[in-house]
């Protein structure tokens, strides 16, 4: 069975598993050669650490189940992709309006601001230039289709 295939499988348990919770979405699954599955959840108000273990522990109960592993040879790695990992679906862009964050382009310009508002096209974020009395603040709009990653900014 390719990995390919074992991805899809996975990804059908997980989201057979999360439709008795629509707060929670599947972001990302990978499989490594050693049989490490890694499955990547975001929620829209976030993912507590008690989800993560109860979710870990039902779908590996799925897997065993489902028996694609011989002798229990897998891991199972259940988190959510963290704040150093780029936005990729819709529904993270608009969980994280409100925040800071930074724009890549596909020409590979950057932009930072706060991100006000999310279309099914474009995203609007509030760009301020310069500092104290000279400084000018513009609204930008960027279409999905000019931007390479989008990952929200910390600041302390």
């Amino acid at each position: 069975m390719t990995t390919d295939i074992q991805i899809q499988q996975i990804e059908q348990l997980v989201n057979t598993m999360l439709a008795s919770d629509p707060a929670f979405f599947c972001i990302n699954i990978r499989i490594k050669p050693t049989n490490n599955i890694k499955v990547f959840i975001d929620g829209d108000n976030g993912l507590p650490i008690e989800k993560c273990v109860a979710f870990n522990r039902k779908l590996y109960k799925l897997i065993e189940e489902k028996g694609w592993y011989p002798s229990g040879e897998f891991s199972l790695e259940v988190s959510s992709p963290g704040l150093d990992n780029p936005l990729q679906q819709h529904r993270q862009y608009l969980k994280n309006k409100g925040q800071l964050v930074e724009v890549v382009f596909i020409n590979g310009e950057k932009k930072e601001g706060k991100l006000l508002e999310v279309t099914a096209e474009d995203i609007i974020i509030e760009q301020t230039i310069g500092k104290g009395k000279k400084a000018i603040t513009q609204q930008l709009v960027i279409p999905f289709s000019n931007i390479k990653t989008t990952t929200v900014q910390i600041k302390f």
